[in-house]
């Protein structure tokens, strides 16, 4: 296993940063770790020293690398959310984009032999899904501004970062599970409305989208585990740049998982289509599902979280917070 002795983590106050800072802090205890938090941000691993500063600020994030060197950068922040980014184009292409170009510059500036592990999107595939299963070697076709956006950022990080580092491209499938808290994904508003009902603050109706698209999920506990092995694997990548799908290579339906969201529920509801849920059939692809080999082959990874585990600990998650008032 890589020993890193100093390691800069970015969205690490997120839903999957918090997951990432833990298994960080647990892998490398004696390594100085720093997380890079925007003004005001809270939520940050306790086991990290708070780095404030936005990450447009290149100015900022120049002095943080350059203080730090790290010899891990690994990169979460973003804009996530698909919907908001289709309302916030600008915005999307801002933070996806020159924020991962900006830190990728500081890295190649001040610490140039440095391994760097981004968490792009399986998205960034968008009309290739309409041929299958995807390999790495699929033709990237975005179809929005936010998988357009991550796409241009994995172009741009693989030649700013330098000749002599490490950069591991994730293109992790949609993930859920313990810690998402924000109703902009689709199985976190499902489980927020169901914990809403059970407690009779809400109506017994469920607002949806379009219940027919497949889509391949994940545990985030088991792309977190994806990305630790790959972290500690970095250095024995045979590529500079090694770009590897996370994903299970099979797809369930949203009302499939719906379904067994409501055999997780302690009340009855209905279900009501919305039509601002709904997303232009342009914009869409029926079924999305990714091939996960090379990953498997060069890690020994394998999810291990089933989505019933997924559901629950989501659904447990939300009754949790609507108990607390916090909804």
């Amino acid at each position: 296993m890589a020993a890193y002795e100093r390691i800069l983590l970015t969205g690490g106050a997120g839903f999957v940063g918090t997951h990432v800072a833990a298994a960080l802090a647990a892998a490398y205890p004696q390594a100085r770790r720093v997380v890079l938090l925007r003004p005001g941000e809270t939520g940050a691993n306790p086991a990290f020293t708070p780095a404030v500063a936005d990450l447009l600020d290149e100015a900022a994030i120049d002095r943080i690398v350059a203080g730090l060197k790290p010899d891990l950068v690994v990169h979460l922040a973003g804009q996530a959310s698909i919907g908001q980014a289709a309302r916030a184009a600008e915005e999307t292409w801002r933070v996806n984009f020159h924020g991962a170009f900006g830190l990728g510059a500081a890295v190649a500036r001040h610490a140039p032999q440095a391994a760097a592990l981004f968490s792009s999107t399986a998205a960034a595939y968008g009309a290739s899904f309409r041929d299958g299963v995807l390999a790495e070697d699929a033709p990237l076709k975005p179809m929005d501004a936010y998988s357009r956006s991550k796409a241009a950022a994995e172009s741009a990080l693989g030649d700013v970062i330098g000749p002599e580092a490490r950069l591991i491209v994730a293109r992790p499938v949609n993930h859920s599970g313990p810690g998402q808290k924000s109703r902009n994904f689709v199985l976190s508003s499902f489980a927020a409305q169901i914990a809403e009902i059970e407690a009779g603050k809400a109506e017994p109706r469920m607002k949806v989208g379009d219940l027919s698209k497949a889509r391949d999920f994940l545990d985030v506990r088991d792309v977190v585990d994806a990305y630790m092995r790959l972290i500690e694997q970095a250095r024995d990548l045979p590529e500079r740049v090694a770009i590897f799908n996370v994903g299970s290579g099979a797809a369930r339906t949203i009302g499939s998982l719906l379904d067994d969201l409501r055999a997780m529920a302690r009340a009855p509801f209905q279900v009501e289509v919305d039509p601002q849920l709904l997303r232009p059939s342009t914009t869409d692809i029926a079924s999305v599902a990714c091939d996960a080999s090379k990953l498997r082959k060069a890690t020994g990874w394998t999810p291990r979280h089933s989505l019933n585990d997924m559901l629950g600990a989501l659904l447990d998650e939300w009754r949790a917070t609507v108990a607390s008032g916090r909804a």
